[in-house]
Order: C-alpha cells, then sequence, then structure tokens
C-alpha cells in the first residue's frame, strides 16, 4: 500500500519523515491498512471543489499492464 503526502511550503521530504508516518500508522490502524511506503508530492490533483481526483492519482501510480 502507498501514502501520497502532500508537502506543506517549505517542509523537506526525507526518509525520516516518511518512516515517521509509517509509525504514526501502525500506532492507530490495523496493519493492513498501514502503508508500506510514502511518496511525497508537491500538489495532489483536486477538483474546483478542493476534492482529490483520486482516480487521477490512482492512474499516476498504476503499473503499467494491470
Amino acid at each position: 500500500m502507498l501514502a501520497v503526502v502532500e508537502l506543506h511550503l517549505g517542509a523537506q521530504q526525507s526518509e525520516k519523515l516518511a518512516e515517521d508516518l509509517i509509525q504514526f500508522c501502525r500506532q492507530r490502524l490495523a496493519h493492513y491498512k498501514c502503508p508500506r511506503r510514502v511518496d511525497f508530492t508537491v500538489s495532489l490533483p483536486r477538483q474546483d471543489s478542493g476534492k482529490i481526483y483520486k482516480r487521477l492519482l490512482r492512474e499516476q501510480y498504476r503499473q503499467p499492464g494491470s
């Protein structure tokens, strides 16, 4: 499972931050709901209303041929 995280302005992506986020999830969620990998992005695709375009986000990370 993959988590895509939009960083705040001025925040820096790092392996430490990714591990901290995964650890945070492990303490609060069931093991099968926790991400195994974290990808950082400057901005997520959003609709005019501000909702995230989940379909577009999934298509960005979908493996070719699946």
